[in-house]
């Protein structure tokens, strides 16, 4: 299982609060949509002024399910609210070995 850790910063003039409305409720949506996608969480931090607003993760079958993914119609209108929301987003594709 492939798994995607995108940290999120929000775009400016977006307040903490705004951001995390967005990420929970709005951007959610987009992610239901993307063909493929086994599971998907959203952790908002605690706006203490940190590096990133949210940790999200993404869960496929494998890397050619998430290229599809976001190379589908949905993948794409996913990364386009994405950008319109965010000033930076880092992805870092990762594989689960471990679990407590």
């Amino acid at each position: 299982m492939l798994k995607v850790i995108s940290l999120l910063k929000r775009a400016e003039g977006l307040s903490h609060e705004e951001f995390a409305k967005w990420v929970v409720e709005d951007h959610v949506e987009f992610a239901r949509k993307l063909p493929g996608l086994r599971k998907y969480t959203v952790s908002v931090t605690n706006g203490d002024g940190g590096a990133y607003d949210s940790v999200n993760e993404l869960y496929f079958d494998d890397e050619d399910a998430r290229a599809a993914a976001f190379g589908s119609e949905h993948g794409k209108a996913a990364a386009a609210d994405a950008a319109a929301h965010t000033s930076q987003r880092v992805h870092l594709l990762t594989t689960e070995h471990a679990q407590l």
